[in-house]
């Protein structure tokens, strides 16, 4: 305690704690908990099984938060309260403990708008972002914190960054998807003010490089895994019928219409069909309306939102799992879909496509099957195979779960995390978790 009080009165002492003080954490995101990122909160968790102190930040109330974590959401600090004339007059009169490190905010804000371009409208949200930067500053402070990591690429980002010209705290990003591919607003100087700028696949990093992100400042690091692998491995064998399902949100880019097509072209087959839908979103009225055109209503079930400490149990209870997933309209495409790894650990066989960086999860006749984008027809072919070779379904389950083990298990990839934020953290956490975890 007598550190955070020294850290928020006189922070002009920092360096002289530093060497004294555990590494703290700061995580932010868009949203804690939030049902659609369930990986930020489960990594944020992960760590502090591992014994490290973490502080959680949100830039938004989470719209829909997670059933079973109102502890998480209760201690997250959320910075847009929907008081805004109280969060300004609150970060102005944080300005003045930063010392040089105002004006250091103050010149990237200055840099960024003039790089960005006055007159377009995400410039004059910069100003608004430097002020919650303040804020978040004032609250690493207050709260210790040693370093700051971001979940998502754009605003969240944006805060950060002057967050740590503020305070002189360090920060690292990792990048996802749509807020590299659609909103990826200065990217180069976010990841060259950042201590790294991670990502989770190489096609990601191939995105970075090209527009012109440092290669020094790039990682790969997973969205890891957290179920457990599943108790008892599902027989292969030929049935009269197969239950086949899907989970995501219910917007254009998972391709849900894709799997409803493909699935009324199969016609008469020696078995039947169930198709289950998890998830919600402003298509379901559509994707409704397209099943009974279909011919499909009878076959198909549309379950709304899962909990996340439901959905093990939902993917065991499926033959095949399918993620139709394409670029929408806009071009905003999914990255590597978490839930791909959790039907992998369950022993579930995939089928999905070849899209952004996919293929590395998904390795074709080894881990799962692969289609192209927005096409039925293959998707058809491809599920029908799968039904049809119980062998081959065995076959790709027993290489999958050991592919997301070795590559995109939690554990390994918060390993590489910690790696990146603090090297001492990282050996002494892995120490402490292999001791706790030892027979």
């Amino acid at each position: 305690m007598i550190d955070i009080f020294i850290a928020a009165f006189f922070p002009f002492l920092r360096p002289h704690l530093s060497s004294k003080t555990v590494t703290v954490i700061a995580y932010l995101a868009p949203e804690l908990p939030a049902l659609s990122a369930t990986f930020v909160y489960e990594e944020l968790l992960a760590l502090e099984r591992r014994g490290l102190p973490v502080r959680a930040f949100a830039v938004h109330p989470a719209a829909a938060p997670v059933a079973g974590q109102q502890a998480l959401t209760d201690r997250t600090h959320v910075l847009y309260s929907g008081q805004p004339l109280k969060s300004v007059f609150t970060a102005l009169r944080s300005l003045s403990s930063f010392g040089s490190g105002a004006l250091r905010a103050l010149r990237w804000l200055a840099s960024d708008m003039l790089r960005v371009g006055l007159h377009r409208a995400n410039a004059w949200k910069l100003p608004w972002q430097w002020l919650a930067g303040a804020r978040l500053g004032h609250q690493l402070q207050v709260q210790g914190c040693t370093h700051l990591h971001v979940h998502f690429a754009h605003v969240p980002t944006q805060i950060a960054m002057y967050a740590s010209a503020f305070t002189g705290i360090p920060f690292s990003v990792m990048a996802h998807a749509n807020d590299i591919f659609e909103r990826g607003l200065l990217l180069p100087q976010k990841a060259q003010r950042a201590l790294k700028m991670m990502t989770i696949s190489e096609f990601n990093r191939r995105h970075l490089l090209s527009v012109g992100v440092a290669a020094s400042k790039l990682a790969v690091v997973r969205c890891g895994v957290s179920f457990a692998p599943r108790a008892v491995p599902p027989r292969f064998v030929p049935k009269a019928s197969y239950r086949i399902g899907t989970l995501g949100r219910l917007v254009e880019k998972k391709g849900v219409d894709d799997l409803l097509r493909a699935v009324a072209q199969l016609g008469l087959r020696p078995w039947q069909l169930q198709v289950s839908v998890a998830g919600e979103g402003q298509l379901r009225v559509d994707l409704e309306a397209l099943a009974a055109s279909l011919g499909l209503t009878e076959r198909v079930s549309f379950e709304g939102a899962l909990a996340h400490t439901e959905v093990s149990a939902w993917l065991q209870g499926l033959d095949v799992f399918v993620l139709a997933c394409k670029a929408d309209a806009r071009g905003d495409m999914d990255g590597i879909p978490v839930v791909l790894m959790e039907a992998m650990s369950q022993c579930v066989p995939v089928l999905t496509t070849r899209l952004s960086g996919i293929p590395e999860l998904v390795l074709h006749e080894q881990t799962g099957l692969l289609v192209s984008p927005g096409d039925p027809a293959a998707l058809a072919a491809a599920l029908a195979r799968l039904l049809n070779e119980p062998a081959l379904r065995a076959s790709l389950a027993e290489v999958a779960l050991a592919h997301v083990e070795a590559e995109f298990g939690q554990s390994v990839n918060i390993d590489r995390l910690l790696g990146i934020i603090d090297p001492s953290t990282s050996r002494a956490a892995a120490r402490a978790h292999s001791v706790h975890h030892t027979p």
